[in-house]
C-alpha cells in the first residue's frame, strides 16, 4: 500500500489500521530519520571522527525501522484477531467457552503487539542518545524530529496497551501496564533530554 491509500484508509470508517497502527508508522519515520542523520554524517570526510558512531547507529536504526515498520501491519492483525472472536458462535456452553477463550487470546496478543512497539522505540530512543555528540550538527533539526516521533508513537501505543489490557485477568493486566508504564516513563526522560540538547545546536 502507498502513503496515500494507507493515509486515505485511515481517514476513512474503517477501525483499522487504527491507533496503534498509525504509532508504529510514527516510529518507523522517527527512527529512519535517526538513520538518515547517520548516514549523511558518513558522507562528510570532514567528519571522519565520527564515522564508527554513525555506522554503528545506522545499522541499529535500520534494523528497528523494519521491526516498528512490521509493527504496522500487526497492530491491525491483532484487532483483526479480537474482532474475529467476538463473531464467534455463543449457541451452545462449549461455542460459549470456546469464545470467552479465543477473545481472552486475542486480547492478550493485542496488548502485547503495542508493548512490543513501545520497547522498540525506546530502543530508538536510545539509538538516538548515541549518535548526540557525533552527527552532522547541520541535520540537527532532523535528529529532533525523529526523537519526537519515537516519542509520540511509544506515548500513542501506551495508550493501546492501557485499553487492552484491562481485559486480562488481574495479575496480568497488572503486569502489562506496569512495564508500560516504566517504557512511557523512559521515553519521556530521553525525549526531554534529547530535545533540548537538539535545541542547544539550533
Amino acid at each position: 500500500m502507498n502513503v496515500n491509500d494507507y493515509l486515505d484508509l485511515v481517514a476513512s470508517d474503517a477501525p483499522a489500521p487504527g491507533g496503534g497502527s498509525a504509532s508504529a508508522l510514527c516510529g518507523a519515520q522517527g527512527i529512519g530519520l535517526i538513520s538518515m542523520v547517520a548516514k549523511l554524517t558518513l558522507g562528510k570526510a570532514k567528519l571522519e571522527a565520527f564515522h564508527p558512531v554513525c555506522r554503528k547507529v545506522a545499522e541499529k536504526a535500520d534494523s528497528i525501522a523494519s521491526a516498528l515498520t512490521g509493527q504496522i501491519d500487526t497492530d491491525t492483525e491483532a484487532y483483526g484477531r479480537i474482532a474475529s472472536a467476538f463473531k464467534l458462535p455463543k449457541d451452545t456452553d462449549e461455542n460459549k467457552k470456546a469464545r470467552r477463550t479465543a477473545i481472552k487470546d486475542a486480547t492478550e496478543y493485542a496488548t502485547q503487539v503495542p508493548l512490543e512497539t513501545m520497547r522498540l522505540a525506546v530502543e530508538g530512543l536510545l539509538t538516538a542518545e548515541e549518535l548526540m555528540g557525533s552527527f552532522n550538527t547541520a541535520c540537527a533539526s532532523d535528529v529532533g524530529c525523529g526523537v519526537l516521533g519515537l516519542h509520540a508513537c511509544v506515548q500513542g501505543a501506551h495508550l493501546n496497551v492501557m485499553i487492552n489490557a484491562p481485559g486480562l485477568d488481574e495479575e496480568k493486566s497488572a503486569a502489562y501496564l506496569a512495564k508500560a508504564k516504566e517504557l512511557a516513563e523512559q521515553a519521556d526522560a530521553l525525549c526531554v533530554k534529547l530535545t533540548e540538547e537538539v535545541k542547544g545546536l539550533l
